[in-house]
């Protein structure tokens, strides 16, 4: 199962509409009202890539008590972000006639094959519908692809994969941090708590074994979730077996252990520490996963990096989405995942055409669920609960690490990585870490801690 959405193809969980009284004078001058202060063009409201919708959280009440034919008549000059915010808002404050009459003109604005801001629309519109029907979870379980061929989910990550930087930011950062703290070292053990296809650690490999002397012996740990897991067809023995073959094809002694279990099981006798290793731990964009202290008493987010603290590792990696989902309210998680997938939306449309199929495929098989989740999810059911940098900070202060400031051959190494994509990438070096952001919003951190 997965969500279906075609263009303007939606079938309401409402229905029913109040009469238009014509001839008042109060409506007319309250449409008059709204076509100044809300109707106003689409490029008149993109005027920053940060917080695009902190304008519409404040006057989304404007359109907060119309009826059905009322919105119907004004969808030609209503703008879409706004309505977005509005029926958010309302159903944040629990009114749910506006409800309905809002989420039945967002299914005439909506088009998974639209501009940016309609794509991001129609899986929103996806996730109101299921948290009003308490369907969140079922809809998120279905939208991690098990329904589709493992090569075709395959398939779809690859497209993600390689017309966004985002994960190669990930490991190109990474892999750089890594490279200064064990260039002397003999024996190299690598915990990957997202260890997904490996392909990381090719690249690090492939450098390591130019290393002058001789390179090292890596020993990788890996540890895998379920997405991963059907897009390769198997378990973590295929990523074992095409590493070993590939650091063979170096000359490099491998050794792979596949833990055989997700990130919040792990404990330190699943991670087959050596005497004499280096130690290195990679986090990418895995942590915000981990169930912390508002969702369980196990505080599996801050328990892994104590764990990881013992073993008192050369440095740990640290790749994270900027945006703030964890613990605040519905509305405002709401407004900062409109305005954190606006941005996103934005960024994959540079490199594909509209109408572009395989897109399509990539953003509701791969993006989606991941709205879908923050929207209509709440309590342990809620697994995508992103934390700013700042947060992460205090977590790993906590835990007893220090930041390490990424060097300038780190930075130097992202410059490079970036210039196959669109000039509207940012990149910035802050406090120590770098953050990459799609114009003036920040998408996401890389830092290193030890």
């Amino acid at each position: 199962m997965s969500i279906s959405l075609t263009d303007n193809n939606h079938g309401s969980p409402f229905s029913g509409s109040s009469a238009v009284d014509d001839d008042s004078i109060g409506l007319k001058h309250k449409l008059r009202e709204l076509e100044i202060s809300l109707l106003r063009p689409e490029s008149d409201v993109i005027d920053s890539c940060n917080y695009r919708f902190s304008r519409g959280a404040h006057q989304s009440g404007s359109l907060a008590g119309m009826n059905h034919n009322q919105l119907m008549d004004m969808i030609p000059r209503l703008n879409l972000k706004e309505v977005l915010v509005a029926c958010g808002r309302a159903l944040y404050d629990n009114d749910m006639s506006t409800v309905a009459g809002l989420m039945h003109v967002l299914e005439k604005m909506v088009s998974i094959s639209g501009k940016p801001i309609q794509r991001l629309g129609a899986y929103v519109l996806e996730g109101l519908r299921a948290r009003l029907e308490s369907s969140g979870s079922n809809i998120y379980k279905s939208l991690k692809c098990e329904q589709l061929t493992s090569s075709e989910l395959m398939s779809y990550m690859g497209i993600l994969f390689r017309i966004c930087p985002y994960w190669k930011f990930a490991y190109t950062s990474a892999n750089a941090v890594i490279k200064e703290f064990v260039q002397y070292e003999p024996r190299i053990h690598i915990i990957d708590f997202q260890i997904a296809q490996g392909t990381q650690w090719m690249f690090l490999i492939a450098a390591l074994a130019k290393r002058p002397g001789g390179p090292p012996s890596i020993h990788v740990t890996g540890i895998d979730d379920s997405q991963s897991n059907h897009a390769r067809g198997g378990g973590l023995n295929i990523v074992g077996q095409k590493l070993s073959e590939f650091a063979k094809s170096y000359n490099v002694l491998f050794e792979f252990h596949d833990t055989n279990m997700i990130s919040c099981e792990i404990q330190l006798q699943h991670l087959n520490v050596h005497p004499g290793e280096a130690v290195v731990v990679n986090f990418p964009y895995v942590l915000h996963h981990m169930p912390d202290e508002s969702v369980t008493i196990w505080n599996h987010r801050d328990r892994l990096l104590r764990l990881v603290k013992s073993l008192s590792p050369k440095v740990v990696t640290l790749v994270e989405q900027e945006s703030n989902t964890n613990t605040s309210p519905f509305f405002s998680r709401y407004v900062e995942t409109l305005d954190y997938y606006a941005a996103m939306f934005e960024s994959i449309d540079v490199a594909c055409s509209i109408d572009d199929k395989q897109r399509i495929n990539a953003e509701q098989h791969c993006v989606a669920r991941d709205i879908v989740n923050m929207i209509a999810c709440e309590g342990p059911e809620r697994v995508e609960r992103h934390e700013l940098l700042g947060k992460w900070r205090s977590r790993f202060t906590m835990a007893g690490f220090s930041p390490y400031p990424l060097s300038s051959s780190v930075t130097t190494a992202v410059r490079d990585m970036l210039e196959e994509y669109d000039n509207n990438y940012r990149l910035v070096e802050r406090d120590g870490a770098l953050y990459l952001g799609w114009g003036n919003r920040s998408m996401a951190t890389s830092s290193a801690w030890r």
